[in-house]
């Protein structure tokens, strides 16, 4: 299993002021494998693992602890490129703000 990975999803989870039931609803899976995953008992699938990196808005490397940078690295990309990740970060952060709400 990857140690790592279980240590950063919890690490980002409690950073951010989630219960593993808010976290469960964001990446539309069931409390119970957000517990399995920070416990580096299951692994999430890779859809999952995208919408981990989406939520807390680093990279699948660091999540896999390939890289401590959270940050994407944009350089060589073209304008368009670099416009298609800015309409995601933007779509990320609004769904941050709607669960900023929620727990309001």
């Amino acid at each position: 299993m990857i140690a790592k990975l279980a240590q950063r999803l919890k690490q980002l989870r409690l950073e951010k002021d989630l219960r593993q039931d808010q976290l469960a609803k964001l990446v539309h899976v069931e409390k119970s494998s957000i517990s399995m995953y920070e416990n580096d008992v299951r692994q999430p699938s890779y859809e999952v693992l995208i919408r981990y990196a989406e939520v807390f808005n680093v990279s699948v490397d660091y999540l896999l602890g390939r890289t401590t940078d959270r940050s994407l690295d944009l350089s060589g990309l073209t304008a368009a490129e670099i416009a298609l990740i800015s309409e995601l970060v933007d779509s990320m952060s609004a769904k941050n703000r709607k669960l900023e709400d929620m727990r309001k």
